[in-house]
């Protein structure tokens, strides 16, 4: 009803088998759009103290959310995240592990390497464009407006195994800003400089 979305590359997604879907982070309205046009389910993390808000954490549940701390290692959590992917599951995470405060992309940090050589899981890059124009982190409530949705090529677990989780970091990091900026210019929009 509030979005128009465009999809991009869903030629890339397989249906099934072990993913981690590595997307950045624009909105809180980004699982929304991750969850929706992703025609397998898919299990995300979410902040253990949204699961305490009434009604709101009975829906984040209902939606394979699981919880998990923010600001430390939350162990549980990455086994959580790793078990699901054993099963042959989808896992969207968010390297950046924050909203973006200006729509680009951060630097991504090392540590999701070691998930997917944990999980056996090969990586989907995803990109979600136009999230942080309707709802930024600055806002009370959001916009109407478009929001973009781009799947990369998928990259192989066995590429994975190969590169050290420094090098697997930079790598992604420069594949979802090259995917970012190929879907704003498909949409007419301003590439970001990085």
């Amino acid at each position: 009803m509030f979005f128009k979305v465009r999809i991009y590359g869903m030629e890339n997604v397989p249906e099934d088998g072990a993913l981690l879907f590595l997307s950045n982070h624009q909105s809180v309205l980004d699982p929304l759009f991750c969850g929706c046009v992703v025609r397998r389910p898919l299990y995300f993390l979410a902040r253990d103290s949204l699961f305490k808000i009434f009604i709101f954490g009975k829906l984040i549940a209902s939606i394979n959310a699981m919880p998990v701390k923010r600001g430390t290692a939350d162990l549980g959590a990455i086994r959580g995240v790793i078990t699901k992917l054993k099963q042959g599951h989808g896992v969207c995470l968010y390297p950046e592990a924050t909203r973006t405060r200006d729509g680009k992309i951060a630097t991504l940090k090392p540590g999701f390497g070691l998930i997917c050589r944990r999980g056996n899981a090969s990586v989907v890059p995803m990109v979600i464009d136009g999230a942080f124009e309707c709802w930024p982190r600055h806002k009370k409530i959001f916009s109407p407006g478009t929001i973009a949705v781009s799947f990369g090529k998928v990259i192989p677990i066995e590429q994975i195994k190969e590169m050290g989780d420094k090098a697997f970091a930079e790598m992604l990091t420069n594949t979802l800003r090259k995917i970012q900026n190929q879907c704003r210019e498909k949409q007419g929009k301003e590439p970001y400089q990085y």
